[in-house]
């Protein structure tokens, strides 16, 4: 092999190597075992072809409908893992409090999680017995209820304007008459059961994914923050963190709110003989967890079972229910979410619209908190940077 002239300059030397390495290729190629020549490889293809674009076009397009139908699909799954996300986020600020008091992470998670499974069972020991009672009762007497409506002078005058009220009492005698119950509702004996195994099935399966991620928690955001150039990974470590830290404060709040709202009506229906209070508060709470309207909805129900009994109940229950929507607007609700979101009211009605729209009751839950830590984003990240230019 030839060396290279060390008083060569650098070029002859990029040459005098080239040469070398075609002169060993040549040798190469001359040996006993010669490879076959496939000829010359072509031009690459033309990116900027009508033909490709539309080719990959086309492909993108039947992908990504073909995604959304995967994703129409799982809807029911991914409900489920988006509620065990929130419920996972909204019970972390509990964990992070028994944490601070000295316990480690997985016995802080495990107390938690015993805790709200206890809570489960025995709030469906309880009250599940007394609500299907409550239920089934109030199904089957319908036609009194509306027997004892039709009576006011109010009603009376109404129905002989317009008939409503007998068309719809006729079509609740007659279904009632003909052996139609609070299991018909359901689609008979089968349906019930299959909608019982169904709803058991979907709250195990919430409350699994909700103690993997409430679990994993740190590791799941740290492994989102990792994604994130190091330059700029405190700072969004930072702020999502705060994100997270008011969403949970968020759902810990809303889930307090409602469960005032529910156990008061309860105490009022019951010192005022309303029948199904358990069922009628039940229903409060739970629909107080949407926001903004949840809670005139729950009020909306309990009114017109309350005018089923008498209209002096009736007008006690309106004029409780808007001293109670002030009470806990100007002094619950601001006290309780002091710490948690801060959003315009504006932007929280916006929001909600828009979250259940999109997702339903699910939709609407979340909306507020991704508000307002699109928010933050703003203040912290959007503006700094208008103000820089």
């Amino acid at each position: 092999m030839s060396t290279s002239d060390p008083d060569a300059t650098e070029p002859d030397r990029v040459t005098q190597e080239a040469a070398e390495v075609a002169d060993a290729e040549e040798g190469a190629s001359s040996g006993p075992e010669t490879s076959p020549d496939y000829g010359r490889a072509g031009r690459p293809v033309n990116r900027t072809s009508p033909f490709y674009i539309g080719f990959v076009g086309a492909i993108g397009a039947v992908l990504g409908y073909e995604l959304l139908k995967l994703v129409g699909q799982i809807s029911q799954v991914l409900t489920l893992v988006g509620i065990a996300a929130f419920l996972a986020v909204g019970l972390d600020p509990l964990v992070r409090w028994l944490q601070g008091r000295g316990l480690r992470r997985v016995w802080a998670v495990t107390i938690v999680f015993v805790v709200l499974i206890g809570f489960v069972a025995g709030f469906l020991a309880i009250v599940l017995p007394t609500i299907i009672e409550q239920a089934t009762q109030l199904t089957t007497s319908l036609p009194a209820t509306i027997d004892n409506l039709t009576r006011t002078d109010f009603i009376r005058q109404l129905n002989a304007d317009y008939g409503v009220v007998d068309n719809a009492s006729n079509q609740i005698r007659a279904k009632v008459s003909d052996g139609e119950t609070l299991l018909d509702l359901f689609g008979g004996i089968l349906g019930a059961g299959r909608a019982v195994l169904s709803g058991a099935f979907s709250t195990f399966t919430v409350l699994v994914l909700t103690l993997y991620f409430l679990a994993s928690l740190n590791s799941i955001k740290e492994a989102g923050y990792s994604l994130v150039p190091a330059s700029r990974r405190d700072r969004v470590r930072a702020l999502g963190d705060e994100i997270l830290r008011r969403i949970g404060g968020y759902v810990a709040g809303q889930v307090a709110v409602a469960s005032i709202n529910g156990f008061l009506t309860f105490i009022l229906l019951t010192v005022l003989g309303v029948p199904y209070p358990a069922v009628l508060a039940i229903t409060t709470a739970v629909l107080g967890l949407i926001p903004l309207v949840g809670a005139t909805l729950g009020a909306i129900i309990v009114v017109l079972v309350g005018l089923f009994q008498s209209w002096q109940i009736g007008v006690g229950l309106i004029v409780y229910y808007v001293i109670y929507q002030q009470v806990e607007n100007y002094l619950i609700a601001p006290r309780i979410m002091a710490r948690t979101v801060s959003v315009p009211g504006s932007v929280a009605l916006v929001a909600a619209l828009i979250g259940s729209s999109l997702l339903g009751v699910l939709g609407a839950l979340v909306a507020i908190p991704l508000a307002a830590g699109i928010l933050l984003l703003i203040q912290e990240v959007l503006l700094p940077r208008q103000e820089q230019h």
